[in-house]
């Protein structure tokens, strides 16, 4: 009886001992920084890879290692315990920053001077990409959002583009970790297989640029792949990759508004939380092209911003690939496999053809 009463004491109070009607108090949040200083040690070493390795990218090695400090016994409970929050906050908010000096790469004088062939070869390949990958991974019965979020990917600039859509998707966190995951590895393959292609397809040094900037994912990697064929295949190569990255800004406002409409009901109302037409960080993009275009920026603040994005966007990518979950990844493995191969011969056979035909 005893016990009883307590209990029902304990209840008249609020459960916890305060008086009734007392607010409770304030639920601790995480703290990032734990994450953050994570994230920060994994772009140091990503960097040092890249200098023994020249030809591994700095972001396909952040990936890389944040997903090998994912399953490394020693640093798993802390990743998954205090270090989440800041690892989550570099996957998303860093991403967005590293999204908006990537505009200052892209300059609309330079994609001009490439020809309106080219500007057409390059939406033509984006298009065939992103639709034969979206209706695939869907077919396959991928999970989630992965669908969108590989087709995103492969068709525009890899992990940054994976980043930008998911923001307006909302996408689960483990949805677009397996999604980079998968868009980088296939990207690093490029940098070994792609160059062995380039005299037996027949092309030459101005031909085998453009065809990696219209087939390789994230920046980085066509600069790996397309500088084994010199200066002037590497120069083809950027234009034409930075051309398909232009293409960023449409792509999220579109899905965008194909978000909101599908949380739009019947009479008008909403069913939940309705993304902006145009993210903050697109408009952040969209101005700084607009900025590099004016050709008054020096070429200091441009290697300065270039190095600021290239560390930004490796912490976001060490924070995704921290939350890869290889059990999850091996469940859908042969799916997922299937539509990053099958993907990767659609956008190699499209940007082959479209170089051919414009060249």
């Amino acid at each position: 009886m005893a016990l009883i009463s307590s209990r029902v004491r304990d209840h008249a109070v609020g459960g916890d001992g305060g008086a009734p009607g007392a607010p409770k108090p304030p639920r601790k949040v995480p703290a990032p920084l734990p994450g953050l200083a994570m994230a920060a040690v994994g772009v140091a070493a990503a960097w040092a890879v890249h200098l023994l390795i020249p030809a591994v990218p700095m972001l396909t090695a952040a990936v890389v290692l944040g997903i090998a400090a994912a399953h490394t016994p020693g640093l798993r409970a802390r990743i998954r315990g205090t270090g989440r929050a800041g690892l989550t906050m570099a996957g998303k908010r860093l991403m967005r920053i590293g999204i908006v000096l990537l505009g200052l790469k892209l300059s609309l004088h330079d994609v001009l001077g490439l020809g309106w062939a080219t500007v057409v070869m390059v939406l033509a390949v984006v298009a065939a990409t992103f639709g034969g990958t979206l209706w695939l991974g869907r077919k396959l019965g991928l999970r989630g959002d992965q669908p969108l979020l590989i087709a995103t990917g492969y068709s525009i600039c890899g992990a940054s583009a994976i980043g930008a859509v998911s923001e307006v998707t909302g996408s689960d966190e483990e949805d677009v970790a397996t999604s980079v995951a998968l868009v980088t590895l296939c990207g690093t393959l490029a940098i070994a297989v792609l160059p062995l292609l380039h005299h037996p397809l027949g092309l030459d040094d101005a031909q085998f640029g453009r065809w990696v900037g219209a087939g390789v994912h994230d920046v980085g990697q066509v600069v790996a792949t397309a500088q084994t064929a010199g200066p002037d295949a590497l120069t083809d190569a950027v234009l034409v990759k930075l051309m398909r990255v232009a293409m960023l800004a449409p792509l999220v406002a579109a899905v965008a508004m194909s978000v909101r409409a599908r949380r739009a009901t019947p009479a008008g109302t909403s069913t939940g939380k309705r993304p902006a037409l145009v993210p903050l960080f697109v408009l952040g993009f969209l101005a700084m092209v607009a900025v590099r275009s004016t050709g008054l920026v020096p070429g200091g603040v441009l290697d300065v911003a270039q190095h600021a994005q290239e560390l930004l966007l490796a912490a976001a990518l060490f924070g995704l690939g921290s939350a890869v979950h290889l059990p999850s990844l091996v469940r859908t493995g042969g799916r997922v496999a299937a539509l990053g191969l099958s993907s990767w011969v659609v956008i190699a056979g499209a940007s082959y053809a479209g170089v051919l035909l414009t060249t």
